[in-house]
């Protein structure tokens, strides 16, 4: 059983193959957590590990003090499972206001019921599980009497992945409008405040950099206000022990499966103890909760490990690429692309594309993606988004002669949207002026020369629907880039009462969700790839719909070896799209061997951005032969065990390797930055191989036992600007 209830004790372990999660309910009333850590089997006194505080240090917040005869203890210093505002001075993690105009909600132990599997979150994505998982939830039910209000916490405990899921469904059984301020997915306090926090920050063309530092008092985190989860920062954060490493001391993943506005946030009071929330951002939210509607939160999902960060990170990756990305291509391969964006930007027509088509189709490349610029009279970003018809001008054939040509040369046709915006200078703008997000009476700001459609409003979303929907019937389509360039300002609509205004971020998301779902579900056999200004927006609710994200617009070959391995510490390789752009780099300047770019793009999913008709013919031969690599063994990088052996953040030279569940297979990228002068030889010490076994090098032909590998290591000389190497080792 995953989930175990002490019955005496009224305990309840929550237990993965590594760890419990437990909380306990303390005079039949209050829901206290206990421990979240390395896995404990006997619960008869794990109580003792509460540690309740008195009434000291200005705590004003007792249990009904003088009532229930249960001396000076405070709720303020209790470690609730779940603390609401009013109750407790710490940060909340719920907080409301009520008719009358009060915001103090006194949530109660009510009951609880455990059930096989998971179910799923209305209008959300979430984490599934299939059949012959060992996975078990449980709802526990807080009730606060007065206001008639019902909270129900669910936790999903997933024990092949010592990963445990937390959401909230929230209930108005009164009779009287509730006004929800924050409702919080996650909740946990620890004891201490010995922890790094580690969290994924950057900007355009330079997302998910990994940032560590000590936990200090007061609050501090991430967050996003930006109507998506952002360039800024990504909603996953890591408390890690002082002294934890890869493979050493304790890590403890925090990662939240939404895409809009979210805060994640750890606050440490004078006691020490730690509290971390994660969930909506509550900064200028609000939901209107009328008598008997019920409010779901996003799920958030807790990931610990005993053994060090990188099995946090394995654990997160294994489950993500299986239990959260759906469809056909989630196991499937797929195919190597090339994008004509940076060949041709807003300048493409037919012949163009089809002559980067037939050197395509000579290096071995599958699929050609027809980027921006092919609909209404889009010749720069200043109009026609909204418009999605073919630009005849550009592309007599229309998209369906386009795409049978493609198809006849040999290759698939991928097209590029970019739904959810709007340009001022559209049909559909001149038609509905209302159906963008703005404020009546105020000035309309562009960001990239374009408005955000109001996802928020059905006949928005319908309208997109069956807009990309006839797009997609039209013509042979095997993926689609779903781009979305710019972040809210000025949010409001014309539809909303002014009470429910800020609830805008929210449903619109909820709209998107609701488009993803119908367009992926209608169109199984498309791959969809989510892109949003590149990382904007690489979240685990997007990947959801799409199993693969763009990972950066900045396709530099040394810029990606920080945010690929920024964004593996929590997302899968198999979702991160990685292409071979040009060089000098379009976003940097910077020129880089052509190797190199194809040993770091061939640490994701595989593909191109350049124009094949600009290089010489020993570079098409290269090309050829990367592709031909890719296809041999890529599949087995993406879908590998990732072990993370030296870090470009901590010094010149960045190693991954990626081992397969056998142990049969290894591939190696090592890259560094800067070349060194009579460079001295870096070793790279492999993990978890089979000691005894015999790997042999795919291009030296060399054989070494595992325990070679693992204890000398492959020797590597940075001795050039910009050089790297892929090995690969096979089992014997």
């Amino acid at each position: 059983m995953a989930i175990i209830y002490d019955e005496v004790n009224k305990i309840f372990n929550l237990q993965t193959e590594n760890s419990s999660y437990i909380m306990g309910v303390v005079y039949d009333k209050y829901l206290v957590h206990i421990h979240y850590g390395k896995k404990l089997n006997y619960t008869a006194n794990v109580s003792d590990m509460l540690g309740f505080s008195v009434n000291r240090g200005g705590s004003i917040s007792p249990f009904d003090y003088g009532n229930e005869g249960l001396g000076n203890i405070c709720l303020d210093t209790l470690p609730q499972e779940y603390a609401t505002y009013g109750s407790d001075l710490r940060e909340p993690a719920f907080h409301a206001e009520y008719s009358d105009g009060t915001s103090y909600t006194k949530l109660l132990y009510k009951g609880y019921r455990i059930y096989k599997g998971k179910e799923s979150i209305k209008g959300l994505p979430a984490v599934y599980t299939e059949e012959g998982d060992k996975a078990e939830s449980i709802e526990i039910e807080l009730y606060d009497e007065l206001k008639k209000l019902t909270v129900m916490l669910t936790y999903t405990v997933l024990p092949e992945f010592d990963a445990i899921s937390r959401r909230v469904t929230v209930i108005n059984n009164s009779d009287c409008d509730i006004k929800l301020k924050k409702v919080m997915s996650t909740a946990i306090d620890f004891n201490n405040d010995k922890y790094n926090m580690t969290t994924l920050n950057g900007s355009w063309a330079r997302e998910r950099h990994i940032e560590r530092v000590p936990l200090h008092k007061g609050v501090q985190g991430v967050d996003s206000k930006r109507g998506a989860s952002g360039h800024r920062h990504n909603p996953f954060i890591m408390l890690s022990g002082l002294d934890a490493t890869e493979d050493y001391g304790e890590a403890y993943g925090f990662s939240l499966v939404y895409s809009g506005n979210f805060e994640a946030t750890a606050e440490v009071e004078y006691n020490n103890a730690t509290r971390v929330l994660m969930g909506i951002n509550s900064f200028d939210f609000s939901w209107l909760l009328a008598p008997g509607e019920v409010f779901y939160s996003p799920e958030a999902v807790m990931v610990y490990s005993s053994t060090g960060i990188g099995e946090m990170s394995r654990n997160y990756h294994k489950m993500y690429r299986t239990r959260l990305c759906r469809g056909k291509y989630r196991d499937s391969v797929r195919p190597v692309l090339i994008n004509v964006w940076e060949a041709v930007y807003f300048t493409c027509n037919e012949e163009k594309i089809l002559a980067i088509a037939e050197k395509a189709k000579d290096v071995g490349i599958e699929l050609l993606v027809l980027d921006d610029g092919w609909f209404g009279k889009r010749d720069s970003d200043n109009c026609s988004l909204g418009d999605w018809v073919v630009y005849k001008e550009k592309l007599p054939s229309g998209i369906d002669g386009l795409a049978k040509k493609i198809n006849d040369i040999g290759l698939k046709f991928g097209l590029w949207f970019e739904p959810e915006m709007i340009s001022p200078d559209s049909d559909l703008y001149r038609a509905h002026p209302d159906w963008c997000i703005h404020i009546p009476g105020r000035g309309r700001g562009l960001g990239r020369q374009q408005l955000i459609l109001d996802f928020s409003r059905d006949e928005v979303c319908d309208y997109i629907i069956d807009a990309v929907a006839k797009v997609l019937s039209s013509a042979s389509i095997s993926y689609v880039k779903w781009d979305m360039n710019r972040n809210m300002s000025e949010i409001g609509n014309e539809v909303l009462t002014a009470d429910r205004q800020r609830e805008l971020p929210h449903r619109y998301m909820l709209g998107l969700y609701r488009v993803l779902e119908a367009l992926t579900s209608r169109f199984p056999d498309v791959l969809f790839e989510g892109c949003a200004g590149g990382g904007g927006r690489f979240d685990p609710g997007m990947l959801y719909y799409f199993p693969q994200i763009w990972a950066s617009d900045d396709s530099d070959a040394i810029e990606r070896l920080y945010i690929q391995e920024g964004t593996a510490l929590v997302y899968p390789v198999s979702t991160a799209g990685a292409h071979v752009s040009a060089v000098p780099n379009h976003q940097v300047g910077r020129t880089t061997p052509l190797h190199t770019r194809g040993n770091v793009a061939m640490t994701g999913q595989f593909g191109y951005e350049l124009d094949l008709t600009k290089l010489s013919e020993d570079e098409l031969n290269v090309i050829k032969n990367q592709v031909a690599t890719y296809k041999a063994f890529g599949t087995k990088i993406t879908d590998a065990a990732l072990y993370r052996l030296k870090s470009p953040f901590s010094g010149n030279v960045a190693a991954w390797e990626f081992l397969s569940e056998k142990k049969d297979f290894a591939a190696v990228m090592v890259a560094n930055k800067l070349g060194i002068p009579s460079a001295p030889n870096e070793f790279i010490k492999l993990k978890n191989l089979v000691p005894d076994a015999e790997y042999r090098e795919r291009t030296t032909g060399k054989v070494y036992r595992g325990e070679f590998l693992e204890t000398v290591g492959i020797a590597y000389a940075p001795s050039r600007d910009f050089n790297s190497v892929m090995f690969v080792f096979e089992k014997n």
